[in-house]
């Protein structure tokens, strides 16, 4: 599999069909954090599978760590920020579109639209 490298850490697409769901591996290097964001054609299932964080969804700013699962629904704001030991996330995508122009960024600490 291919990784991704981004500012905050990296991903690595594992499984995708068809566009209607992709399961991908994240990790958020320690103390970075993806921008904040909304997708308009997918949720999200997140289970943390290594590290510890602080994920925000809409309002709501949850602590996880190993095991801890989050669902985040169609056009819900949201972001994940790591602990000092970075965290390693399984993501399952479900929708009408999986790729990665459907982020709709409304805040990024590496100046990204």
């Amino acid at each position: 599999m291919d990784i991704t490298h981004r500012p905050w850490g990296w991903y690595e697409n594992l499984y995708s069909s068809d566009k209607a769901y992709k399961v991908k591996r994240l990790y958020v290097s320690p103390n970075q954090r993806i921008s904040l964001q909304y997708h308009n054609n997918r949720s999200e299932h997140w289970v943390v599978v290594a590290g510890n964080g602080t994920v925000t969804l809409e309002d709501d700013c949850i602590a996880v760590s190993v095991g801890n699962y989050i669902f985040i629904p169609l056009e819900s704001t949201h972001r994940v920020q790591s602990g000092d030991d970075g965290i390693m996330i399984i993501e399952v995508q479900q929708g009408s579109s999986c790729e990665e122009e459907d982020i709709v960024r409304l805040d990024d600490d590496y100046n990204r639209v």
